[in-house]
């Protein structure tokens, strides 16, 4: 998007076509433009579909507030999530921050959760693109008083105004993703030594970090949300006492820890954890198994077992009826002599995926049942259950409900 282009659309005009492209279906594009291109300029309805198909993608991210914003393609595709913004603005907020520098903000998922959590807010970015959106979606919004845009490179700002700066370095190019984390625009060293110029720090990196990776006076941070990794955050001056956090959305529950040794592994039992991605890449997997009373089915497979029954919402369990050697043909017989149709299929540690297992099997039949693979050292196992449900369950199922139509505004 062009800044002429975010002009004319924030015309009387550019918003009257806005609204009206608002749910238009891709089948109508043709038949719709052609009826607007005799009413309107063709840049300006050429600029009006664009924007709004951006804002339709947008709207898994950002819910109702994408239908208010403006986008680029790589804003739509980089910027983070409104309910891991507000996350992270809340532990900025609850930290005293009242001034923070958002560098390399983007079109401003970040900048706009801050600025509604009451922070004052310098968002720097060096693509004047974003940043014209970023101006746009602050009034939009409402919150254009706490936000200061800045059209600069991050690396000549001065930040000694604010008590806090959070960076999300560029991990992308038109190449692809980057694996190089000084390769990352800025880079990784550079975001670091900025997160300890203030009193308070933050840069996000990716969630693959390895955990020798992160300084040692950072605490990291991996956030999921609907059981999806969406990043991970290095955190300087919060005078964390543990190294490492798992925070999982919509439940907002976060977990710190990380000093633990790995729990034993020993025989499956009546019940199977199944810990929360962020808990895995956090290395909580031992806290975790401290709350459910749970050991490992295998030393380096990250699933829980107990003989209770604990909720958390750090793991998914499931009640157990069949724990058996995996065999494609006793499987299959099972499945038909219990009349199931169909199979939810988990598996970990094992070469095969559940499309191809599905195929094998060809269930039928009313029921329903999870069957979870997973290697261990006596050999692969086949384990039959269902989830079972709690208050923590209900939680995530509630979210799912939400993301789902989320996701179906989206794709309209």
């Amino acid at each position: 998007m062009e800044n002429d282009d975010l002009r004319d659309l924030l015309t009387g005009r550019g918003q009257e076509l806005l609204a009206e492209l608002r749910d238009f279906a891709p089948g109508e594009e043709l038949a719709l433009a052609t009826r607007l291109r005799k009413e309107h300029p063709a840049e300006l309805v050429s600029a009006a579909f664009g924007q709004a198909r951006l804002r339709q993608r947008a709207r898994a991210k950002f819910g109702a507030d994408a239908d208010l914003m403006y986008f680029t393609p790589n804003g739509v595709e980089q910027s983070t999530r409104r309910s891991v913004a507000e996350w992270r603005a809340e532990r900025f907020a609850g930290l005293g921050v009242r001034r923070l520098a958002d560098l390399c903000c983007g079109i401003g998922g970040d900048v706009l959760a801050l600025a509604r959590a009451g922070i004052e807010v310098l968002a720097v970015d060096r693509d004047p693109a974003a940043c014209a959106a970023l101006a746009a979606n602050a009034a939009a919004l409402g919150v254009a008083e706490l936000v200061e845009v800045r059209c600069a490179d991050v690396a000549d700002v001065d930040v000694s105004g604010c008590d806090a700066v959070f960076t999300d370095p560029a991990r992308r190019t038109s190449r692809g993703r980057v694996f190089d984390p000084e390769a990352y625009a800025p880079p990784l060293s550079w975001a670091i030594e900025a997160g300890r110029r203030t009193r308070i720090g933050a840069l996000k990196v990716a969630p693959g970090i390895p955990h020798e990776a992160v300084p040692a006076d950072a605490e990291a941070e991996w956030v999921s949300d609907h059981g999806d990794v969406k990043e991970a955050v290095l955190w300087f001056g919060t005078g964390a006492r543990s190294p490492h956090r798992a925070t999982l959305l919509p439940q907002r529950a976060s977990l710190a820890g990380g000093d633990l040794p790995d729990p034993p592994a020993g025989p499956v039992g009546r019940y199977l954890y199944e810990p929360d991605g962020a808990v895995i890449r956090a290395h909580l997997v031992a806290e975790v198994a401290g709350q459910v009373n749970g050991r490992l089915i295998d030393p380096k497979i990250a699933y829980l077992t107990s003989d209770e029954l604990v909720d958390t919402p750090y793991a998914h369990a499931f009640e157990l009826t069949d724990v058996l050697p995996f065999h494609i043909k006793k499987l299959k017989a099972l499945l038909r002599e219990r009349g199931v149709g169909t199979v939810v299929i988990k598996k970990r540690g094992m070469a095969i995926t559940p499309e191809e297992l599905r195929r094998q099997l060809k269930p039928t039949g009313p029921n329903t049942v999870t069957v979870i693979l997973s290697r261990t050292d006596h050999g692969p196992l086949m384990m039959l259950g269902q989830p079972v449900t709690g208050p923590a369950a209900a939680v995530r199922e509630a979210g799912a409900q939400v993301a789902s139509g989320q996701a179906a505004g989206a794709s309209m």
